[in-house]
């Protein structure tokens, strides 16, 4: 009897926050499309242009080998080398588990257990997994930043309901974390000594191989530099991803209005509230619109088949998961 009651419980501890996150998306998804006219939505998904909806699903198959080759510069600076074509393997693998599994770190996990042999540690490909992320929201911010300010000088005022300064606020505060890190990692790793009193040996020994990983980034300023610029070029081909699936649903929404947005919604459903952020992404894409004075139905259409799209791109990863099965 007291074996199965932690038993239970921990059953009970895995699956509560997924039917937390699984009620939030339902609830959300609920809201906004009872506000929408189903039978034009769906009639406009129809008549979506073809050849845009190819173009969209070209442009995101280039995001995914610019992110891929972010990542193999980053395991280059480790000195760590794998081919291209096992990196994007890994990396569409991982992108299926992110957009098929109940949470945004699958994939990471997927992309650590890949390198961590490669890499000699399961840490130093952790860390490695670790930047990349790092510079993707910082080119993400970044962005959006650049996007809201451009919205705003163009049109008088801003459209966005987040202030561009905010934006410039987010990223200079993430620059002042991320640059010290960089450029003194051995006074930052001092921060981390108190997770030690877990484990003194194991911690310290994880602490350390963080701190040499910091290292060898600082010795090469220019090509973590050249990382960075690869990151937001990948957010900007997303922004541009996007405008295909405008173009394809005759939505009129301007290139600077999703230079605002998407980056935007990729942050918002990061937050662990929801199942891989349906629901958050479309409120948070409805609240945009409502903005621009622009239908609801235009951000849930948009937001839904945009995510389709992706979702659907994303099973090259399920084809290459069996085949390496076999």
């Amino acid at each position: 009897m007291s074996s199965e009651q932690p038993t239970a419980a921990g059953f009970g501890r895995r699956v509560f926050p997924i039917a937390a996150k699984l009620a939030v998306s339902i609830v959300l998804l609920a809201i906004l499309l009872s506000r929408v006219d189903m039978a034009g939505l769906l009639a406009s998904a129809r008549s979506a242009s073809i050849a845009w909806l190819l173009v969209a699903l070209g442009l995101y198959g280039v995001t995914v080998a610019a992110a891929t080759w972010r990542w193999h510069l980053l395991l280059d600076l480790q000195d760590v080398q794998l081919p291209r074509r096992t990196l994007l393997g890994s990396y569409l693998v991982a992108n299926f588990f992110n957009n098929f599994l109940p949470s945004n770190i699958g994939g990471d996990v997927v992309r650590i257990r890949d390198t961590a042999r490669p890499a000699g540690s399961k840490t130093l490909a952790t860390t490695i997994v670790l930047v990349d992320r790092i510079l993707g929201l910082m080119g993400l911010v970044l962005v959006a930043a650049l996007g809201a300010t451009m919205a705003a000088t163009a049109q008088g005022q801003p459209a966005s309901p987040i202030w561009p300064s905010w934006l410039w606020a987010g990223f200079i505060v993430a620059v002042v974390v991320t640059v010290p890190a960089l450029m003194a990692p051995v006074r930052f790793s001092r921060l981390l000594q108190p997770l030690t009193i877990v484990h003194p040996t194991w911690v310290g020994e994880r602490i350390d191989k963080f701190t040499a990983a910091l290292v060898r980034f600082r010795e090469r300023p220019i090509a973590l530099a050249g990382c960075f610029t690869a990151a937001v070029a990948v957010q900007a081909l997303l922004v541009v991803y996007y405008l295909a699936v405008v173009y394809a649903l005759h939505i009129q929404v301007t290139a600077l209005e999703l230079a605002v947005i998407v980056p935007i919604s990729f942050v918002v459903q990061l937050l662990p509230i929801s199942v891989n952020g349906f629901g958050v992404r479309e409120a948070a894409f409805s609240v945009y619109f409502a903005r621009l004075h622009l239908p609801i139905q235009s951000a849930v259409l948009l937001s839904l088949m945009a995510t389709v799209l992706i979702m659907f791109f994303s099973l090259t990863g399920a084809a290459v998961y069996v085949s390496r099965g076999r």
